[in-house]
């Protein structure tokens, strides 16, 4: 039985799997924290979302300053990447990534834009 590269056992339960998941479930943790913390802090789940929806436009702007910062690491990793690998395959396959992650933060916040008014 052949299986796939990305499915192969030894790659399934590697040491950068297990630190990635790791990081996964510690994220995880922290969210799960900081809304239960949230939620005692306030007293009820009703006021948690109350202070989550009088607070969003503070939200928007950490976010905003994330995708900056994270925009910014692109472009330097994006000029790096394209000095050592100058192909055209190179290019497209940043291109394609570079879509997905427009499309991906336009979907998220405009299903935040929606779901919030």
């Amino acid at each position: 039985m052949t299986w796939p590269t990305w499915l192969r056992p030894s790659r399934l339960f590697s040491r950068r799997m297990g630190v990635a998941l790791l990081w996964a479930l510690l994220i995880c943790g922290v969210a799960v924290t900081v809304n239960v913390a949230g939620i005692h802090v306030v007293g009820s789940i009703d006021g948690w979302e109350h202070w989550l929806h009088a607070h969003s436009t503070h939200f928007l702007a950490w976010r905003l300053v994330l995708y900056a910062a994270t925009a910014y690491g692109w472009w330097w990793m994006r000029q790096r990447l394209r000095q050592r690998e100058p192909t055209a395959e190179t290019y497209q396959r940043l291109l394609r990534v570079e879509i997905a992650a427009v499309v991906t933060v336009v979907l998220l916040e405009g299903s935040q834009w929606l779901r919030n008014g």
